[in-house]
């Protein structure tokens, strides 16, 4: 019988560590460093630092502290990271930390970026699915790590949980070099679409328990 995935649920692995909000910074740091020329994330922010700043926000106020995060160390050094919420954890900040991650936005780019942040938010949240699922939001290999198969170390144990659970997983692919690895994982696209006329495409994927 299937029951609720629980952060509990998913197994550890060697140098893999779950993180909580003292780690914030890190996640963003790992996480930008791996987005820093991803279409949709160029569209949305424009240049680097706002990418990292709301990334900071975001690990911040919402995913440490309500949902799953792990990073993947090397000798102290992390160099792969995820966010994810679990089936029924809050995906809202707080107030004052919607109004940090807004005003980021905004000081780094004026009302257009602010604008873009919340076509975005908006777009993604109307797409999510009903059902629970476990919803992966970033999942980023830095510049020294990549082609070495990390980000699929962090990925694996999660879904590995939502199999024994029958837990649905779902994401937003944001780059198409992308989708070939997300399909190797067993996720299969939805739906494509926009958060904007003008920005580049979501790709709206599901894994289905096996």
């Amino acid at each position: 019988m299937a029951s609720v995935l629980k952060a509990s649920d998913i197994l550890s692995a060697p140098g893999i560590h779950t993180v909580g909000i003292e780690s914030a910074s890190a996640l963003a740091d790992i996480t930008a460093d791996a987005f820093r020329d991803d279409p949709f994330n160029r569209w949305l922010f424009g240049d680097f630092e706002p990418m990292r700043r709301t990334f900071a926000n975001l690990a911040r106020h919402i995913y440490a502290p309500n949902g799953f995060c792990q990073i993947l160390k090397e000798e102290g050094e992390g160099l792969a990271a995820t966010m994810w919420l679990m089936p029924g954890d809050n995906p809202d900040a707080h107030l004052i930390g919607m109004l940090k991650t807004y005003w980021g936005l905004f000081a780094s780019g004026g009302g257009a970026a602010l604008m873009r942040g919340k076509a975005a938010g908006e777009a993604m949240a109307k797409h999510h699915p009903e059902a629970p699922h476990a919803y992966l939001f970033t999942v980023g290999v830095a510049g020294a790590g990549r082609g070495r198969g990390l980000g699929r170390q962090l990925i694996e144990p999660v879904l590995q949980a939502c199999d024994r659970t029958g837990t649905m997983a779902y994401l937003e692919n944001s780059n198409p070099a992308n989708r070939r690895f997300y399909n190797s994982l067993g996720f299969e696209r939805v739906e494509l679409f926009h958060a904007a006329a003008e920005s580049p495409p979501l790709e709206a994927m599901q894994r289905l328990p096996r």
